[in-house]
């Protein structure tokens, strides 16, 4: 076998399950069949889990040392959620996506794992031994397990076959990012209807600002395929601001649609669906980027436990049982923040009351679980509250990418040493806990508790 998993789709999924991997030992090819990073930032920003989640692997602070990345206010259909910003250690922050990318292939690059582009994948086959996959120049790679994140037109996905029912796009957004003439506020729609989001993107190499700008209003959409042009950049900012500001430079842009789909299922014998290729929505708030990290980080340490041998019965298929209804209610915040974006007379109603519900600081925090990632909980056996809710002080013990077993008391030291090859032990936090290698925690509270849960995420101990 070429490599023990082969990632398709180099984008912020595929390159952060390809460094899961790699902490855990596990060989790795990443393919992409671009025959070169994307220039344009699908997604604008870091929600506070991603950060969190970031900082724990020990990557968050070399990312926001490569540019200015400001804290910004989450919003929700353009409503600021300004009572929500200290909630979290790590508030929304401005991070294009080509930040990302960048930072994240240097970082796989400094460690040996080089991204094979112009790889298009044209077939894959899968048997009860690996799966073989073979690109349009005659490159066959086997591996075990093959990962899907090639973004929401996914050969992976339709190469399987895999049902991706829900809703098709109707209407398209103009995504741009753009040097404007002047600052503006970050949400603004007109009496008529017509919308623009404008979201900073931090600076360009000279230190000026870039914006992330959506445009959008009655008759706008166009076919997905049709560019972009200066012109009607131009034009769409006149109708929603006047004279108050023009365009300077336009740098990318593209249409987005609002189409709303997600996979039925995200696992496909050894082969498995993340980000984009699993879930597609209309991008708001980053969700996409965002959901789709955390779908690596919940499949990348499940998968390099069936690749030791060492995975439960079960563990595998978790990774649908777990992000599939995370998926689901991204879709469903998404669709009802289009439809207070619409601009039918029943939405402008609806705007009005949600305008006087959203100052309400437990409507703010409410919808700021939804976003952030903060308020995610897995369901898994256990009645302790914090069963299945992230550990969020044990950010330097996560590092290596294994279990951690938090035993303040020095009480656990006997079970934790039949797992000493896959949970670390560690003598701080605040309570006994399990905590699994992306953060959530599978076990606190009862000690008889401990062994069932330890095997249930772990395996077999050694020996």
């Amino acid at each position: 076998m070429t490599a023990e998993v082969l990632v398709v789709g180099a984008g912020p999924t595929g390159m952060t399950l390809a460094n899961e991997l790699r902490l855990a030992g596990v060989s790795c090819v990443l393919a992409d069949r671009l025959p070169r990073a994307s220039e344009l930032s699908k997604a604008g920003g870091l929600q506070s889990r991603t950060q969190e989640a970031f900082d724990q692997r020990g990557l968050l602070e070399p990312l926001l040392a490569t540019g200015d990345y400001p804290v910004t206010t989450a919003h929700f259909a353009g409503h600021l959620l300004s009572l929500v910003r200290e909630r979290h250690q790590f508030p929304w922050r401005s991070v294009p996506q080509v930040a990302v990318e960048g930072f994240l292939e240097k970082h796989l690059a400094a460690h040996g794992i080089h991204v094979r582009r112009n790889h298009e994948l044209v077939a894959l086959e899968q048997d009860a031994e690996g799966v073989t996959a073979t690109f349009a120049d005659g490159t066959a790679i086997r591996s075990r397990y093959l990962v899907g994140a090639d973004g929401g037109r996914s050969t992976v996905r339709k190469l399987l076959g895999a049902e991706f029912p829900g809703r098709p796009g109707t209407e398209t957004t103009v995504a741009a990012d753009v040097r404007l003439s002047a600052e503006v506020p970050m949400h603004t729609i007109t009496p008529e209807g017509y919308r623009a989001q404008v979201f900073p993107l931090g600076a360009d190499a000279e230190g000026r600002p870039l914006h992330r700008l959506a445009l959008g209003g009655p008759g706008w959409s166009l076919e997905r395929d049709v560019p972009v042009t200066e012109d009607e950049i131009r034009t769409g900012l006149k109708t929603v601001f006047g004279d108050r500001v023009d365009l300077v430079e336009l740098r990318y842009a593209r249409r987005i649609t609002n189409a709303a789909r997600q996979a039925a299922q995200y696992r496909h014998g050894r082969v498995f669906l993340a980000g984009d290729a699993a879930h597609v929505h209309l991008p708001l708030g980053a969700q996409g980027m965002n959901t789709g990290i955390q779908d690596a980080l919940n499949l990348g340490w499940k998968l390099a436990a069936a690749v030791r041998g060492t995975a439960s019965e079960g563990l595998l298929d978790s990774y649908h049982e777990e992000r599939h209804p995370v998926g689901a209610a991204v879709l469903r915040n998404v669709q009802a923040q289009s439809l207070l974006l619409d601009d039918g007379p029943d939405s402008v109603a609806a705007r009005a009351l949600f305008a006087d519900l959203v100052a309400l600081p437990e409507v703010q925090h409410r919808l700021d679980d939804l976003l952030s990632g903060m308020g995610l909980r897995y369901e898994m056996p256990g009645s302790h509250p914090l069963v299945g809710l992230p550990a969020h002080d044990l950010g330097p013990a996560l590092r290596s990418g294994r279990g951690v077993l938090a035993d303040p008391e020095g009480r656990f030291g006997e079970i934790a040493a039949a797992w000493a090859d896959r949970v670390d032990r560690v003598e701080t936090g605040a309570e006994a806990r399990l905590v699994r290698p992306d953060g959530y925690v599978a076990w606190a509270g009862d000690p008889a508790g401990l062994a069932p849960a330890i095997r249930r995420w772990f395996g077999a101990p050694v020996g």
